[in-house]
C-alpha cells in the first residue's frame, strides 16, 4: 500500500509501505537500519557504511556520501532512499528526488537523533525496535549526565576533525551537543566547522584536545606535534564514531563515555 511521510527538511514523500528496497546514504543510519532488523531490505549503501562489517562486505556500494554514483542507485531500483542534509551533497539529493522517494534527516543534537530513530522506525515499519533503542539511549545518557555532574569535569575542550588545515567541531553540530552532554565545554564558539591556525588554537587555551579517528585519521604522531606547541594541554585520540554517529551506535557510545569519563576525571 502507499503511505505518506514528511522528512526533516519538510519534503513530503509517498512510498510503497513497508519499503522493500532501501538505499542508505549515511553510515550511522545504515547501521541503524540493520540494527532495526532490515537484513534483506537494505540493497545499497555507501563505501563508508562500514558497520556491521558483514553487511558492508555483502551489500552493493553506491559511492561515497559526498559523491554518489547515481547510475548505480538507479540500477538498484530503490523504493526508498534515506540520506542526511549535512552528509550528502545537495545536488545529488535533488537529482535523486526527481526519480525516487528520498527521506532526509537533519540532526544537531542527541534529541534530534532520538527523533530520527523514531521516524525511521515508522518509515520502515520497525516501531517497537526503534522504541527499544531509544529507551536504551535515553536512559544511558541520563546516567552519563549524572556521572558528569558528579565528577564536575567541566573541561575546556577542543575537538579536531581535520589537519592541514586544522578544523574543529564548533557550535550547532552533533559533536558539540555530545561534548556538552558529557560535561565538557567546547572551546570553539563559532558555528559548524571552522578552520584554525596553531596560533588560534593557542589563544583558545584548551585544557584538552581531542583528535578524532574520523574523518581525518589522527595518530600518535599528531599528538606529539601538538604537545610541542601546547605543552600544558592534554591531547588524546578519541573514537570519532562515538562522538558523531547518531543512530544505533549511540547505544554502544554510552559504555564508551562511561569509561571515558573515568579516564579524564583524574
Amino acid at each position: 500500500m502507499q503511505k505518506s511521510f514528511t522528512d526533516q527538511l519538510g519534503h513530503a514523500i509517498n512510498i510503497n509501505y513497508p519499503p522493500k528496497r532501501i538505499v542508505s546514504l549515511v553510515p550511522s543510519q545504515t547501521e541503524l537500519l540493520f540494527d532495526l532488523g532490515l537484513n534483506d531490505e537494505v540493497v545499497g549503501i555507501t563505501k563508508f557504511c562500514i558497520h556491521p562489517i558483514e553487511k558492508f562486505a555483502s551489500t552493493p556500494k553506491v559511492g561515497g556520501t559526498k559523491k554518489l554514483k547515481i547510475d548505480e542507485i538507479r540500477a538498484l531500483k530503490p523504493d526508498l532512499i534515506i540520506g542526511n542534509k549535512e552528509e550528502n551533497t545537495r545536488e545529488d539529493i535533488e537529482q535523486l528526488m526527481h526519480e525516487f522517494p528520498v527521506w532526509m534527516s537533519d540532526i544537531y543534537t542527541l534529541e534530534d537523533a532520538l527523533t530520527t530513530i523514531t521516524e525511521i522506525g515508522e518509515l520502515v515499519n520497525r516501531q517497537p525496535e526503534a522504541s527499544y533503542l531509544n529507551y536504551l539511549i535515553k536512559n544511558g545518557f541520563t546516567d552519563l549526565q549524572g556521572l558528569a555532574a558528579q565528577y564536575a569535569i567541566s573541561l575546556n575542550t577542543l575537538y579536531l576533525i581535520w589537519r592541514n588545515p586544522y578544523m574543529a567541531a564548533g557550535k550547532h553540530t552533533f559533536i558539540d551537543d555530545i561534548l556538552t552532554k558529557i560535561g565538557l565545554i567546547n572551546a570553539v564558539k563559532e558555528q559548524r566547522y571552522p578552520e584554525l591556525s596553531i596560533d588560534e588554537i593557542k589563544t583558545l587555551a584548551p585544557q584538552m584536545i581531542f583528535l578524532s579517528s574520523e574523518p581525518y585519521p589522527f595518530k600518535q604522531q599528531h599528538i606529539d606535534e601538538l604537545a610541542v606547541e601546547l605543552p600544558h594541554t592534554k591531547v588524546i585520540l578519541v573514537d570519532g564514531e562515538m562522538f558523531s554517529w547518531y543512530g544505533s551506535r549511540l547505544v554502544k557510545s554510552v559504555q564508551y563515555f562511561f569509561d571515558f569519563l573515568q579516564e579524564i576525571k583524574n
